[in-house]
């Protein structure tokens, strides 16, 4: 596989187009898992429109970021944060909200629905993100991916130390408590320190910490004090790209979040490819506070895409959007790479994309005054969640997926 295959997939651009690719062909019925039904979508924009306005009356909606999460249950633990790092210069502040961030979000996949985390400061339970953003917020703080345990940092000799009994303790999982895919978080850790000390251009030579990459973006900023959206995720998929299991690997590169499906088009030994590198991508839109904490104004967010998750698409499928061509489809428990998910995971890029021009529409605004990070935030992750809670006690997904941690 050469440089330019790589880069090919890890474009957003190529993200959009195949997952478009995929939606065309079940709009015109060729698809074996799902149908296409675009004269329900009325009801998924009436929704999203709904709760956007219930919950940003004046439409002055934030970016989908992790930082939002972190002020779950209506306690602001970003403005204490930002306290407690205040003495810092400007450049170590971004690199130290780099390294919340990221470290959030990969702790970020699907923990199932039993599991819970109590905060003892609000004495309050978190379930899902929220319990996720909550509970490795407090980890970050107390120096668990510090090398020195002390300091709120996340470096490769911290990460180095990070297993599953650590995160075990973070996260409060017992029997009583238990938590999917909490090996796969744990091992994806302990290979994101090995990959930061293979890319010392990204990093740091010198005690790598994942801050280092703010310095690399830093560096790509123009006269005008803007970065491309794209830059972000194209540093953030290089440096992350050895620490997926279980990927495919073409010219012995890990590909990440790339799956196989045959309506993916393309060409070549890309052909039936199709990458949607979810939590990279959602790592990017959750980079943006901390850049322009630094100065630094990140555009072009709408060339990223929306994200192949189960809120989102599981709005689609509550509403009738996307129907199953099978009863066990909703029944039976599937892995990520199976051809049901890659296409409900396709096709739910290509409807955000459409939903965000019909709400758009809807509420009298311009891509440019409601970019879709917005629109998600607003928005689809939100009415995905509501309708999930109306359609089935607990509010799981309405497809199963086996999550090892690291997808979803």
């Amino acid at each position: 596989m050469s440089e330019s295959d790589i880069a090919l997939l890890r474009s957003p651009s190529t993200i959009r187009a195949r997952c478009r690719a995929i939606l065309d062909a079940g709009v015109r019925g060729e698809l074996a898992q799902l149908d296409v039904r675009l004269d329900r979508m009325d009801a998924v924009v009436a929704r999203v429109v709904r709760v956007t306005r219930a919950a940003y009356p004046d439409l002055r909606i934030p970016y989908h970021s992790r930082w939002g999460h972190f002020r779950a249950g209506k306690v602001d633990r970003v403005a204490s944060f930002d306290r407690e790092i205040a003495a810092l210069d400007r450049d170590e502040q971004a690199r130290v909200r780099f390294e919340l961030a990221i470290t959030s979000v990969l702790l970020d996949a699907g923990a199932g629905t039993k599991w819970r985390y109590h905060e003892a400061s609000s004495a309050r339970d978190y379930d899902r993100s929220e319990g996720l953003a909550v509970a490795s917020f407090h980890m970050f703080r107390d120096g668990l991916f510090s090398g020195d345990r002390r300091s709120m940092r996340a470096d490769a000799e911290g990460l180095d130390r990070v297993d599953a009994a650590t995160l075990a303790r973070g996260f409060h999982v017992s029997d009583a408590n238990p938590m999917v895919g909490l090996d796969g978080r744990a091992s994806l850790l302990a290979r994101l320190g090995a990959a930061m000390r293979a890319a010392p251009r990204l990093f740091g030579a010198d005690h790598p910490r994942l801050g280092g990459l703010y310095d690399h973006l830093r560096a790509q900023v123009d006269a005008n004090g803007e970065l491309p959206a794209r830059l972000v995720l194209a540093a953030l998929l290089e440096g992350l790209a050895p620490i997926w299991p279980g990927r495919i690997e073409l010219g012995g590169v890990n590909l990440g979040d790339v799956w196989r499906h045959p309506h993916a088009g393309g060409e070549g030994l890309t052909k039936g490819l199709v990458p949607f590198h979810k939590l990279s991508q959602w790592l990017a839109y959750s980079l943006v506070e901390p850049l322009e904490h630094a100065g630094i104004r990140v555009t072009s967010l709408d060339e990223l895409t929306g994200l192949a998750e189960y809120r989102n698409g599981g709005l689609f499928v509550d509403e009738g959007v996307l129907a199953p061509r099978r009863a066990e489809i909703l029944t039976s428990p599937h892995a990520p790479g199976d051809e049901v998910i890659v296409e409900w995971r396709a096709l739910t890029v290509a409807l955000l994309d459409e939903t965000a021009t019909r709400v758009r529409a809807a509420i009298g605004k311009s891509a440019a005054e409601l970019p879709l990070c917005n629109v998600l935030e607003g928005g689809t992750w939100a009415a995905g969640r509501e309708i999930a809670r109306e359609k089935r006690e607990g509010g799981g997904p309405p497809i199963q997926v086996v999550s090892d941690g690291t997808v979803f």
